[in-house]
Formats: C-alpha cells, sequence, structure tokens
C-alpha cells in the first residue's frame, strides 16, 4: 500500500492508493495545540495516520467526517479505539445515514442515497454540526448533494476549503454527480446533482484560496476551476432535463 503526505498552509493532506490505483485522502489540520482529523480513509489506513499525527507532535482532539461513504468513516472504531479522548463530528443530517438509516426527509427530493455505507459501525457522533458552526480554526458549511448532509470545512486562518466529495480533482475538476470516466465513483455514489450543483456555488461565494477533496489533488487559488466545473454541471444537467 502506497501513502503520501503534503504538506500546505496549516493543512496535511494524506492520501491512501490502492494496488488498482484508486486513491483516497483524508486531512489533519494543525491548530496551536491540537490537530483536527477530517475524515478516517478505511480501517487499514489507522496506523499510518496515527503516524503522521506521532510526527507532528500533536494529538489528534477532533474526528470531523464530511459525510458516512465507507471510504471517510472506515476507520473510524479503529481511531477512536486509539485515541478515545478525541471528539467525533458529524453534521446533524448525516448522522442518521452513518447510523444506516437511510431514509428521506419529506423536503428532500426522492432520488436514491447511493454508495456504500458501513453497515457495523460502533462508534457515534458526539457532536452534530449545523451549517456556520466552528471547531477550532474550522467553521462547518451545510454542502449537501452528494449525500443529504454531506458537509465542507473552511480554516477561517487561511480561507482554504476542505469539500469532501462536493468536488473531485482526479481526472479534472467536477461537481458531485459528473462523471469523470477516469475515476467515475464519485459521481456514481452522488445522491442529488441539482443540490450538488447549488453546493458547488455555495463554496464558490467564499472563494476559497484552496480547494481540498476526497479524491484527486489540491487545487490552488481555485475560482476560475470551480467556475468552470459549475458551467460544465449546469449545461449537463440542463441537457439532461431537456433530453
Amino acid at each position: 500500500r502506497f501513502m503520501q503526505v503534503t504538506q500546505l498552509k496549516m493543512m496535511y493532506k494524506i492520501t491512501f492508493y490502492n494496488s488498482k490505483g484508486l486513491s483516497v485522502n483524508c486531512y489533519l489540520v494543525e491548530e496551536n495545540e491540537y490537530l483536527t482529523l477530517i475524515d478516517t480513509a478505511m480501517e487499514e489506513h489507522v496506523e499510518n495516520i496515527f503516524r503522521v499525527a506521532k510526527d507532528i507532535g500533536k494529538p489528534i482532539n477532533n474526528i470531523i467526517l464530511t459525510h458516512a461513504h465507507h471510504d471517510h468513516i472506515g476507520g473510524l472504531d479503529t481511531m477512536k479505539q486509539l485515541i478515545s479522548y478525541s471528539t467525533v463530528y458529524i453534521s446533524h443530517r448525516e448522522a442518521p445515514l452513518m447510523n444506516g438509516d437511510l431514509s428521506l426527509n419529506e423536503d428532500e427530493p426522492k432520488t436514491a442515497i447511493r454508495g456504500i455505507f458501513p453497515k457495523k459501525k460502533t462508534s457515534k457522533a458526539d457532536i452534530l454540526l449545523q451549517d456556520g458552526e466552528r471547531i477550532g480554526s474550522l467553521q462547518a458549511l451545510f454542502t449537501p448533494g452528494h449525500t443529504p448532509g454531506s458537509m465542507s470545512f473552511i480554516d477561517t486562518r487561511n480561507n482554504a476549503l476542505i469539500a469532501g466529495d462536493a468536488f473531485q480533482t482526479i481526472g479534472g475538476l467536477a461537481v458531485a454527480g459528473q462523471i469523470r470516466p477516469s475515476f467515475p465513483f464519485p459521481a456514481k455514489g452522488t445522491w442529488n446533482k441539482e443540490i450538488a450543483l447549488k453546493s458547488a456555488r455555495k463554496i464558490q461565494s467564499y472563494n476559497p484560496s484552496l480547494l481540498a477533496v476526497g479524491h484527486g489533488e489540491i487545487v490552488n487559488q481555485p475560482h476560475a476551476d470551480i467556475s468552470m466545473a459549475i458551467a460544465e454541471a449546469e449545461q449537463n444537467l440542463n441537457q439532461e432535463k431537456n433530453s
């Protein structure tokens, strides 16, 4: 198994590649006294995440989950065994999905929730996040679409934004739900493309200094790329409506 660590601003991107060349990212965000882990990747990745934190030399006090798909929360139980003192956060809307309840709310479009959710998670979230809440330097942004409760997080110190699967960058920057043939899985796992597009516009409105995603490289100064990805998603959705 192959791992790569990239440091940018107050953030460490940890990328895991499997034998098929598929990759997933999680992030350690550095605060003065501690680290916040965003997403846990899969169970087999946890020891390596823990090792990176040890090298940085600060405890992981917070574990924030962008959404409940298996490649983002698969390592949670093992991580909690290693650092039982850490606080686990997920959005108020995503918490039921984490517990295996895939039913939709009355006000939500009845498109099927897609993707793989772990069946036997024992860990629960300690704190359910609402839009705009703060965890250290990070501000939570409710950005549903990929799943009904997906969240992104913006670092208020430097405007770096971690978007989970609201965007992907493998095969070129794309809004959740827009297929990239070289890596189609985030699109195939997306719940609602229209809502994903609204969330992409919300992310754009924060004018992030960099865009970090669950799958793919970080984009620095991503404004132009985000605009292009949004325009492409709009065009594709209009074509689907009219076809």
